[in-house]
Protein backbone atom coordinates (compact mmCIF):
# COMPACT_ATOMS: atom_id res chain seq x y z
CA UNK A 1 0.00 0.00 0.00
CA UNK A 2 1.54 3.52 -1.40
CA UNK A 3 2.28 6.00 1.95
CA UNK A 4 -0.51 8.41 2.06
CA UNK A 5 1.24 12.21 1.39
CA UNK A 6 0.64 14.72 3.76
CA UNK A 7 0.07 18.26 3.07
CA UNK A 8 0.21 20.72 6.24
CA UNK A 9 -1.24 24.37 4.93
CA UNK A 10 -1.28 27.44 5.89
CA UNK A 11 1.70 27.92 7.63
CA UNK A 12 2.98 31.40 8.91
CA UNK A 13 6.03 30.96 10.72
CA UNK A 14 9.22 28.87 10.01
CA UNK A 15 8.87 27.03 13.63
CA UNK A 16 5.79 25.80 12.49
CA UNK A 17 7.23 24.47 9.46
CA UNK A 18 10.28 22.85 10.49
CA UNK A 19 7.65 20.76 13.05
CA UNK A 20 5.87 19.85 9.98
CA UNK A 21 9.25 18.65 8.06
CA UNK A 22 10.27 16.71 11.11
CA UNK A 23 7.15 15.01 11.24
CA UNK A 24 7.15 14.09 7.92
CA UNK A 25 4.88 16.01 5.95
CA UNK A 26 5.61 15.71 2.21
CA UNK A 27 4.08 19.16 1.75
CA UNK A 28 3.71 22.53 3.00
CA UNK A 29 1.28 24.90 2.08
CA UNK A 30 2.00 28.94 1.68
CA UNK A 31 -1.26 30.92 1.64
CA UNK A 32 -0.80 33.91 -0.64
CA UNK A 33 -4.56 34.70 -1.66
CA UNK A 34 -5.58 38.78 -1.31
CA UNK A 35 -7.90 38.55 1.99
CA UNK A 36 -7.16 35.41 3.71
CA UNK A 37 -6.61 35.50 7.15
CA UNK A 38 -3.32 33.04 6.54
CA UNK A 39 -1.72 35.20 3.87
CA UNK A 40 2.08 35.79 4.06
CA UNK A 41 3.73 37.80 2.05
CA UNK A 42 7.25 37.18 -0.09
CA UNK A 43 10.18 38.07 2.45
CA UNK A 44 7.98 35.98 5.09
CA UNK A 45 7.33 32.97 2.34
CA UNK A 46 11.10 33.52 1.53
CA UNK A 47 12.27 32.74 4.67
CA UNK A 48 10.37 30.08 5.45
CA UNK A 49 11.47 28.26 2.15
CA UNK A 50 14.87 29.21 2.58
CA UNK A 51 14.76 27.58 6.22
CA UNK A 52 13.49 24.34 5.13
CA UNK A 53 15.57 23.68 2.10
CA UNK A 54 18.90 24.62 3.35
CA UNK A 55 18.97 21.77 6.09
CA UNK A 56 18.35 23.64 9.05
CA UNK A 57 16.41 20.21 10.31
CA UNK A 58 18.89 17.69 11.99
CA UNK A 59 18.53 14.26 10.38
CA UNK A 60 16.88 16.01 6.95
CA UNK A 61 16.55 13.16 4.45
CA UNK A 62 13.81 14.89 2.03
CA UNK A 63 12.61 17.99 2.54
CA UNK A 64 8.65 18.76 1.81
CA UNK A 65 7.60 20.59 -1.23
CA UNK A 66 6.37 23.62 -0.52
CA UNK A 67 3.34 24.80 -2.37
CA UNK A 68 2.11 28.42 -2.92
CA UNK A 69 -1.79 28.86 -2.67
CA UNK A 70 -3.50 31.59 -5.41
CA UNK A 71 -6.71 31.60 -6.39
CA UNK A 72 -7.90 33.76 -9.98
CA UNK A 73 -4.66 35.92 -9.70
CA UNK A 74 -3.10 37.02 -12.67
CA UNK A 75 -0.81 34.50 -14.10
CA UNK A 76 2.04 37.12 -14.24
CA UNK A 77 1.45 37.49 -10.64
CA UNK A 78 1.51 34.00 -9.41
CA UNK A 79 4.94 33.48 -11.27
CA UNK A 80 6.71 36.25 -9.90
CA UNK A 81 5.99 34.85 -6.23
CA UNK A 82 7.15 31.24 -7.45
CA UNK A 83 10.17 32.51 -8.77
CA UNK A 84 10.65 35.10 -6.15
CA UNK A 85 10.64 32.53 -2.95
CA UNK A 86 11.72 29.39 -4.82
CA UNK A 87 7.97 27.47 -4.83
CA UNK A 88 7.83 23.68 -6.10
CA UNK A 89 4.37 23.93 -6.80
CA UNK A 90 0.91 26.66 -7.37
CA UNK A 91 -1.80 25.27 -5.87
CA UNK A 92 -4.60 26.78 -7.77
CA UNK A 93 -7.98 27.55 -6.00
CA UNK A 94 -10.22 29.22 -8.27
CA UNK A 95 -11.44 28.69 -11.91
CA UNK A 96 -7.97 28.71 -13.74
CA UNK A 97 -8.33 26.91 -16.66
CA UNK A 98 -6.01 24.19 -18.31
CA UNK A 99 -4.37 26.79 -20.15
CA UNK A 100 -3.68 28.28 -17.25
CA UNK A 101 -2.07 25.99 -15.54
CA UNK A 102 0.02 25.45 -18.82
CA UNK A 103 1.45 28.80 -18.24
CA UNK A 104 2.36 28.44 -14.72
CA UNK A 105 6.38 28.33 -14.03
CA UNK A 106 6.59 25.05 -11.55
CA UNK A 107 4.12 22.40 -11.00
CA UNK A 108 0.29 22.50 -10.54
CA UNK A 109 -2.06 21.55 -7.50
CA UNK A 110 -5.25 22.11 -8.67
CA UNK A 111 -8.20 22.57 -6.39
CA UNK A 112 -11.93 21.16 -7.59
CA UNK A 113 -14.65 22.19 -5.10
CA UNK A 114 -17.44 19.37 -4.53
CA UNK A 115 -20.84 20.73 -4.58
CA UNK A 116 -22.54 19.98 -1.01
CA UNK A 117 -26.21 18.38 -1.32
CA UNK A 118 -24.69 16.65 -4.48
CA UNK A 119 -25.17 14.28 -5.13
CA UNK A 120 -27.23 12.27 -2.79
CA UNK A 121 -30.28 14.90 -2.69
CA UNK A 122 -30.68 15.34 -6.86
CA UNK A 123 -30.48 11.75 -7.88
CA UNK A 124 -28.94 11.66 -10.32
CA UNK A 125 -25.54 10.65 -8.28
CA UNK A 126 -23.79 8.82 -11.76
CA UNK A 127 -23.59 12.10 -13.40
CA UNK A 128 -22.68 13.81 -11.14
CA UNK A 129 -19.66 11.58 -10.46
CA UNK A 130 -19.30 11.22 -14.14
CA UNK A 131 -19.56 14.65 -14.32
CA UNK A 132 -16.81 15.39 -11.72
CA UNK A 133 -14.41 12.44 -12.92
CA UNK A 134 -14.21 13.83 -16.32
CA UNK A 135 -13.41 17.40 -14.70
CA UNK A 136 -11.11 15.64 -12.39
CA UNK A 137 -9.14 13.49 -15.30
CA UNK A 138 -8.80 16.71 -17.49
CA UNK A 139 -6.30 18.30 -14.95
CA UNK A 140 -4.76 15.18 -13.98
CA UNK A 141 -3.84 14.18 -17.67
CA UNK A 142 -2.32 17.64 -18.19
CA UNK A 143 0.18 16.55 -15.06
CA UNK A 144 -1.04 18.40 -12.70
CA UNK A 145 -2.30 17.06 -9.29
CA UNK A 146 -5.95 17.32 -7.82
CA UNK A 147 -7.21 18.19 -4.60
CA UNK A 148 -10.65 17.88 -4.08
CA UNK A 149 -12.29 20.65 -1.30
CA UNK A 150 -16.15 21.55 -0.43
CA UNK A 151 -17.33 24.79 -2.12
CA UNK A 152 -18.32 27.45 -0.27
CA UNK A 153 -19.65 30.32 -1.95
CA UNK A 154 -17.21 33.70 -1.69
CA UNK A 155 -14.25 31.47 -0.41
CA UNK A 156 -11.61 31.04 -2.94
CA UNK A 157 -8.99 28.72 -1.37
CA UNK A 158 -9.29 26.37 1.91
CA UNK A 159 -12.74 26.03 3.62
CA UNK A 160 -12.12 24.41 6.75
CA UNK A 161 -15.43 22.32 6.04
CA UNK A 162 -15.79 18.25 4.60
CA UNK A 163 -17.99 17.52 2.31
CA UNK A 164 -19.66 13.98 1.39
CA UNK A 165 -17.13 11.63 0.98
CA UNK A 166 -19.02 9.00 -0.77
CA UNK A 167 -18.02 11.42 -3.57
CA UNK A 168 -14.66 11.22 -3.23
CA UNK A 169 -14.78 7.49 -2.41
CA UNK A 170 -16.37 6.89 -5.50
CA UNK A 171 -13.90 8.86 -7.82
CA UNK A 172 -11.22 6.86 -5.79
CA UNK A 173 -12.56 3.42 -6.97
CA UNK A 174 -12.57 4.77 -10.26
CA UNK A 175 -8.93 4.93 -10.48
CA UNK A 176 -8.47 8.75 -9.60
CA UNK A 177 -5.86 10.05 -7.66
CA UNK A 178 -6.42 12.88 -5.65
CA UNK A 179 -5.53 14.97 -2.24
CA UNK A 180 -8.36 15.15 0.01
CA UNK A 181 -9.16 18.17 2.16
CA UNK A 182 -11.85 20.05 4.12
CA UNK A 183 -12.41 19.53 7.72
CA UNK A 184 -9.87 16.83 8.14
CA UNK A 185 -8.34 16.73 12.21
CA UNK A 186 -5.91 14.62 13.91
CA UNK A 187 -9.17 13.09 14.82
CA UNK A 188 -10.88 12.20 11.69
CA UNK A 189 -7.92 11.52 8.98
CA UNK A 190 -7.57 8.15 9.84
CA UNK A 191 -11.13 7.76 9.28
CA UNK A 192 -10.72 9.74 5.99
CA UNK A 193 -7.84 7.68 4.67
CA UNK A 194 -9.71 4.71 5.53
CA UNK A 195 -12.79 5.00 3.65
CA UNK A 196 -11.91 7.17 0.55
CA UNK A 197 -8.11 5.89 0.50
CA UNK A 198 -6.89 9.50 -1.44
CA UNK A 199 -3.42 9.39 -2.46
CA UNK A 200 -3.14 12.45 -0.16
CA UNK A 201 -4.40 14.13 2.75
CA UNK A 202 -4.93 18.41 3.21
CA UNK A 203 -5.08 20.03 6.89
CA UNK A 204 -5.03 23.65 7.91
CA UNK A 205 -7.41 24.82 10.52
CA UNK A 206 -7.44 21.51 11.76
CA UNK A 207 -4.28 21.67 13.41
CA UNK A 208 -4.27 24.92 14.92
CA UNK A 209 -5.50 26.20 18.03
CA UNK A 210 -7.08 29.13 18.65
CA UNK A 211 -5.73 29.93 14.88
CA UNK A 212 -2.40 28.95 15.49
CA UNK A 213 -0.33 25.91 14.14
CA UNK A 214 -0.26 23.47 17.29
CA UNK A 215 2.59 21.58 16.93
CA UNK A 216 1.44 18.64 19.12
CA UNK A 217 -1.93 18.37 16.66
CA UNK A 218 0.74 18.87 13.09
CA UNK A 219 2.56 15.77 15.04
CA UNK A 220 -0.45 13.56 15.64
CA UNK A 221 -2.42 14.58 12.07
CA UNK A 222 0.62 13.01 10.54
CA UNK A 223 1.12 9.90 12.54
CA UNK A 224 -2.52 9.43 12.40
CA UNK A 225 -2.39 9.52 8.92
CA UNK A 226 0.24 7.08 8.50
CA UNK A 227 -1.53 4.51 10.70
CA UNK A 228 -2.69 2.40 7.73
CA UNK A 229 0.70 2.83 5.16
Amino acid sequence: MATTKVKICGVRRLEDAQVAADAGADFIGLVFVPGRPRRVDIPTASAIVAGIKTGIRPGDAKSPRVVGLFADQSLEEVNQIVEACGLDFAQLCGQESLEYCRGTKCQVIKVIHVHTGSPNQNGEDSLFLETLAEKVRSYSDAGNLVTLDRLVDGIPGGTGESFDWTVATGLARGGHSFILAGGLSPDTVGKAIEEVAPWGVDVSSGVETQGVKDPEKIRSFIRNARLRD
